[in-house]
């Protein structure tokens, strides 16, 4: 294991639970890797929905793991603990982390780690671990996609929006997206939905059976729960899964269960965080065999919408709030 003359390094903290204002600059000492993990010179850290409700002192870390907030990262492996034969030291990376992403260095589990993909940035990289593991981990593994099926992704112009109208697209699916405005509807189906309808002036069941000529939706992606929940029932057709991986209009529904029942639907979902080290090494595995080659052919590409320097991450954390943006934010550390 390599070592290296300063023993500190410039990262954001939560100074306490709050609006952006909370993240504050700050010196820490620079992370060791423990068995089985490696060392990054963090070039590039990703913003996501989780590091605000952090901030916010709603989602805290699990146990062990940094407190900083940051959970994808890219950058080049300065050290390997014992236990790691890939990475090398030198080698490009962009990595899922369990925290501590919004730093000069990051230690990530050797397994949550990818090649950078060819023909990517180091911003463009850091903007990829965190929505294509959750896209893959709910779409792929738990709502078994398949080709020729109809998907619907809600919130179709986010991070998760954005990889997943391209991913699913890109392996055979039909896609649909809601988004906000004319203006998101207009990017989703620039990278590959069918149609998407603008939630704020269109019932969005209505108008994906017009366009499914009454079919409905083999499989949804909602992060939005609430009143969605039972909408998105009725939109599914028979054998229809839906995987939830938050609920921005609230996690308390009604739903009907004899539309589960008679349609023998599946309502899944999960959260990356708490999954083991070996869970998360089999997604990036499918990841690197399946999607990767995608990234380096240009059929699928990052959508990145703005890059902050690390140090203005209250800045990116108000955009995000904002929910003007389409894509990734991203904070550069170099």
């Amino acid at each position: 294991m390599s070592t290296h003359a300063s023993a500190s390094m410039i990262a954001v903290a939560i100074e306490r639970p709050g609006a952006a204002e909370v993240l504050v600059p700050v010196t820490r000492p620079r992370p060791q890797p423990r068995e089985g993990e490696v060392l990054i010179r963090v070039a590039a850290a990703g913003v996501n929905r989780p590091d605000v409700l952090q901030r916010m002192g709603v989602y805290p870390p699990p146990p062990g793991a940094s407190d900083l907030p940051g959970l994808e990262v890219a950058g080049k492996v300065v050290a390997v603990a014992p236990g790691v034969s890939w990475p090398v030291i030198g080698d490009r990376v962009c990595a899922l982390v369990n925290g501590g992403g919004y730093a000069e260095y990051a230690v990530a589990p050797a397994p949550q780690c990818l090649p950078v993909p060819q023909g990517l940035s180091m911003s463009e990289a850091a903007s990829l671990p965190e929505t294509f593991f959750t896209v893959w981990a709910n779409v792929f593994d738990r709502c078994r996609l398949q080709p020729g099926e109809i998907f619907l992704v809600h919130g179709g112009a986010s991070g998760i929006g954005t990889t997943a109208i391209q991913v699913c697209r890109a392996l055979g699916a039909r896609v649909f997206a809601t988004a906000g405005s004319a203006e998101k509807c207009e990017a989703c189906e620039r990278l590959g939905a069918e149609r998407a309808i603008n939630y704020r002036e269109a019932d969005f069941v209505d108008e994906i059976r017009r366009y499914t000529d009454g079919a409905g939706v083999d499989v949804i992606l909602d992060m939005v729960g609430g009143d969605y929940a039972a909408r998105n029932l009725r939109l599914l057709r028979e054998k229809g899964r839906i995987a939830q991986i938050y609920f921005l209009r609230g996690g308390e529904v009604t739903i009907d269960l004899g539309d589960i029942m008679r349609k023998q639907l599946v309502l899944t979902g999960g959260t990356l965080r708490p999954r083991t080290v070996a869970e998360k090494g089999a997604i990036a595995a499918a990841l690197r065999a399946r999607v990767w080659p995608l990234l380096e052919s240009g059929v699928v590409k990052p959508v990145v919408h703005a890059e902050l320097p690390l140090a203005d991450a209250a800045s990116a954390h108000r955009m995000m709030e904002s929910d003007r943006h389409i894509g990734k934010i991203v904070l550069l550390a170099a």
